[in-house]
């Protein structure tokens, strides 16, 4: 089954719903989404979750109170991630620096 993911970014004046990309892989089709504020977070994170998507990743730009409403606002329905570190567990633990 493929997964359905999106990566939602901190931006002064985006807008959700037309600062939005995605990309689709044979296993993953990603989207992303800038947003200028927490609000708009929660509105984007909602109409993701209702499109199918699973796995939500939050910018380093968000904080805990952010996370922590984006988490709120999909009741569980997606899991919630946040870019706080170098060392991806999607790649082993490792920077993409010392893969690629």
């Amino acid at each position: 089954m493929k997964l359905k993911a999106a990566f939602i970014f901190v931006a002064p004046e985006a807008d959700y719903q037309k600062n939005r990309s995605v990309i689709e892989t044979p296993a993953v089709d990603l989207t992303a989404v800038g947003v200028k504020d927490y609000d708009m977070a929660v509105k984007a994170a909602k109409e993701l979750v209702a499109e199918g998507v699973g796995a939500i990743e939050l910018c380093g730009g968000f904080g805990i109170e952010g996370t922590a409403a984006v988490k709120k606002a999909v009741a569980g329905k997606a899991a919630i991630g946040v870019v706080r570190f170098d060392n991806h567990p999607g790649l082993e633990f490792k920077s993409g620096d010392e893969i690629f």
